[in-house]
This record gives structure tokens, sequence and C-alpha cells, in this order.
């Protein structure tokens, strides 16, 4: 059974969405990532309906103000994207540990909610891969597709094992039900083994 929502989340999901609206880019006539903060909430209210407080507000939060940090600024090449994704996580914690004081939760409560978005402990903490799983999920559903219009057979290959890798057993073999892969993508969701 579904909790209702406490005053304090529902201040810090509205908080987390007014930053994002100040987003320029536009999908659909909307802030882009408002957009994806929705859309990350959707996904995990679907996977995880008993998402602790903490998972709900990491994921709506996943890209907070991600567009003061743009990719551009950062090296071309996969050692240049690592090193961006990281410090958008530093930035996503730090911004909504802020966020998160601000609507009455407590320093432990802001700070687990920052190493989250940082994808601290990736693979042995449950919450910081539900998030991952989320993420990857609404990757899949939102901007798989446009996204492999720009990339070569080869890159995108790379992509969906990467992401197969992120994810749970469970999230991969979720994914191989829900969605109709091509076969070369379904087997990087198939032969990751277990974890």
């Amino acid at each position: 059974m579904a909790h209702s929502m406490s005053a304090r989340l529902e201040t810090a999901l509205r908080l987390i969405d007014a930053a994002n609206s100040q987003d320029p880019k536009r999908e659909n006539g909307e802030p882009a990532e408002r957009l994806y903060g929705h859309r990350m909430s959707a996904e995990a209210k679907r996977l995880f309906p008993e998402a602790s407080e903490h998972l709900q507000i990491a994921a709506r939060g996943q890209h907070v103000e991600r567009w003061l940090l743009p990719r551009s600024d950062y090296p071309l090449g996969r050692i240049g994207y690592l090193e961006w994704r990281k410090e958008q996580g530093r930035r996503h914690g730090e911004r909504i540990a802020g966020i998160m004081r601000e609507a009455g939760y407590s320093e432990d409560d802001a700070a687990r909610v920052a190493a989250m978005l940082r994808k601290e402990r990736l693979k042995r903490d449950p919450e910081v891969q539900a998030l991952e799983d989320i993420a990857c999920f609404v990757f899949l559903t939102w901007y798989f597709a446009p996204f492999a219009d720009r990339q070569s057979a080869e890159a995108l290959d790379k992509i969906v094992m990467r992401t197969a890798r992120k994810m749970s057993a469970e999230a991969r073999a979720r994914v191989l039900r829900e969605f109709d892969l091509p076969e070369q993508f379904a087997k990087a969701f198939r032969d990751q083994g277990p974890g």
C-alpha cells in the first residue's frame, strides 16, 4: 500500500521542479530536465512502489540543473564523458542536499541522498542500484531511440552493453520482458550474469 506524501517530501519535489523549470532546453514544450525528473519519478513509482523518500528525491533530482555544466566543457571521448558525469553527480548531490535541508530534512538524510546521486556503492547498495535501474529504464523508454539514430552500430552496441552492465539482474530480466529488443541488444541483457 502506497503511503501518502510527507510535507517535506512534497516540498523537496516542488523545489526540484522549480529549479528544473529554469532549463532553457525544451522537450514537448516543457523544460527538458523537469520532464526528465517527472519521468524518473513515474518510473520509480512503477518499479519500486514502496520506494523510500530518499529514493524518491534522488530519482526526481537525478539531473537537477544539469544544463549548468555543459558536456562541451569537457574533452570529447569516454574519459571526458566520465569526468563530466562524475562532476555532475557531485553537483547534483550538493544541490539536492541543499534542497532537502531547506525542506526540513536532517543532515544525515541530505548526505544519504547526495551519496546516492554520486552513485556511491553502486552494485552494493540496494537503493543506489535501484536509482541506476530507474535511470536505465527511463533512458531505454524515452531517450534510447532518438539517441540511437545518431550513433554508429559499433558505438550503439557498446552503449547497450554498458547500460545492461550497470543494471541489476532483476532489472535486466524485466527489460527483456517489457521491451521488444533486437536480438543483438537482447543478448547484452541476457549475457551479464548475476548482479
